[in-house]
């Protein structure tokens, strides 16, 4: 037989992995160790950074620096000066703080609820989603409309020192930005505002949900006593090689109140100054026609008040009441070190292994069913809960989880007395192949812990959206996520 020669595809090849782990719990720590080692990556979630060793990795071992732990990282205060979110504020923090309801805030809210799906909202971080610079990035055109900056630290010269970026000066290049090696982002500032600003985002995809965007739009806008528009930013996103702002379609607005006319001079405006990239999500022309869309329905969104129209009464977040979903405070971890975790109530210490996530490390060491479908985050097979938050296990890194507490679809009932949620999904015939059943039954208990009361049919959709059926079993999953829900007592 003649071997087969070439190189292998590119998701034949084998990625970088987690190596060792720092965990500093001060800033001036954590910029001193890039500074000692500039080698070292920076993680929070790690959802972005994960995918990029599995896609792009040289199969080497990488040391992370993981800063979940210093002080404030979680914080989201409202200020004199505005709002003011720390670097590990994430996605479900923000689309939870009803103080980002008003003032045009609501914009940024709806764009950190088109990210990914629950699971990757509660891991996801805004500035992962801000460095990685991606023209995708939901949340870039938000914050780029609500005029926000980036407070950043540097040990370079010995001392730390601090920048502020206005984010749309952040971008240079396609997925390319203005820091440094060195430079570490420890705040975002929205600058504050008076009552007569508002703003709503808007998104043109391919599908209903974990959709990466044909188009994005940022709008905010401010009006007089009356109603006329004396301040305007729109910026768009998926469009050209960054997000960008569109001073043609906000000086359009300016001095008008928002009628026909001036909506549509807006929108034509957008579309003769910018000139879309051509991809394999969308053409250029398809794009060229997307703005003016896009564009037209947010600030017709605006004029008739309509914003928050389609916020949903409830979002559910996959969170179990009382959790604190994030990383806890811990040791280093040197590479080829144990991490200890309580895996279904039993204390659990081995060596990351294969790909060095908790996926891979729950089932060497536990021996779960929870299985590994994608590796990217898309199908949820991989769900588990982590500190009481349903997240994809094949996008944290496994030394992330020493000291937590991991529940797997094992730790949710005994396996001889299943628990009402997994004996539902037997009595209405959700199980098909049955593979992706562990993924969608821990979401599905994670929602039925969380709300309380019975969802409706749409939160429901909205809460098992990161969970893909292959059997495309839809109909009776959620028929028995409902009624396992109705029949326990509230």
């Amino acid at each position: 037989m003649t071997a087969v020669t070439g190189e292998l595809h590119w998701v034949q090849q084998p990625g970088s992995i987690p190596g060792g782990l720092l965990r500093p719990s001060t800033v001036d720590q954590a910029a001193r160790a890039l500074v000692a080692n500039p080698a070292l990556r920076l993680v929070a979630g790690g959802t972005d950074l994960l995918l990029e060793f599995a896609r792009n990795g040289e199969n080497t071992s990488v040391d992370l620096l993981d800063v979940t732990a210093i002080e404030g990282f979680h914080d989201l205060d409202v200020t004199p000066e505005g709002i003011v979110m720390g670097a590990g504020v994430t996605h479900a923090q923000v689309v939870a703080c009803e103080k980002l309801a008003d003032n045009g805030l609501h914009a940024l809210r709806q764009a950190c609820l088109e990210i990914g799906s629950p699971q990757l909202r509660n891991r996801a971080t805004l500035v992962g989603n801000l460095v990685t610079a991606s023209p995708a990035n939901d949340t870039i055109s938000a914050l780029m409309a609500l005029d926000a900056e980036l407070r950043t630290v540097d040990a370079a010269d010995g001392e730390l020192a601090t920048r502020t970026i206005k984010l749309h000066d952040l971008y240079d290049d396609f997925r390319s930005t203005v820091l440094v090696r060195t430079e570490l982002v420890t705040q975002i500032v929205i600058p504050a505002a008076n009552a007569t600003r508002r703003g709503v985002w808007v998104k043109a995809g391919l599908r209903k949900a974990q959709a990466i965007s044909v188009v994005h739009a940022g709008i905010v806008l401010t009006f007089d006593e009356h109603d006329v528009v004396t301040g305007a930013r729109i910026a768009l996103g998926s469009v050209g090689p960054t997000v960008a702002l569109n001073p043609a379609a906000a000086q359009a607005l300016i001095g008008t109140q928002l009628r026909s006319a001036s909506i549509a001079a807006a929108a034509d405006a957008a579309v003769a100054t910018t000139t879309p990239i051509d991809d394999g999500r969308a053409t250029a022309d398809y794009r060229q026609a997307s703005v003016h869309t896009v564009v037209s329905r947010g600030l017709a969104a605006l004029a008739a008040g309509a914003e928050k129209s389609r916020w949903p009464t409830r979002v559910p977040l996959l969170v179990a009441p009382g959790a604190v979903p994030v990383s806890p405070a811990g040791r280093d971890i040197p590479a080829g070190s144990e991490i200890s975790a309580t895996v279904n109530g039993v204390a659990r210490s081995a060596v990351p292994s294969g790909a060095g996530t908790l996926l891979d490390w729950l089932r060497e060491t536990a021996g779960t069913g929870t299985k590994e479908g994608c590796a990217e985050g898309e199908c949820g097979a991989c769900t588990v809960q982590m500190d009481g938050a349903a997240v994809m296990s094949c996008l944290v890194p496994a030394a992330q989880a020493d000291g937590s507490a991991v529940t797997t679809i094992e730790g949710l009932a005994p396996v001889d007395q299943p628990n009402t949620m997994q004996q539902m999904f037997v009595d209405r015939f959700a199980v098909q192949c049955g593979y992706c059943i562990p993924g969608f039954v821990v979401a599905a208990q994670t929602l039925a812990d969380e709300l309380g009361t019975l969802p409706t049919r749409s939160e429901i959709e909205l809460a098992l959206s990161g969970n893909l059926c292959r059997c495309t079993g839809y109909y009776n999953i959620i028929d028995a996520v409902q009624a396992a829900i109705e029949s326990e007592p509230s």
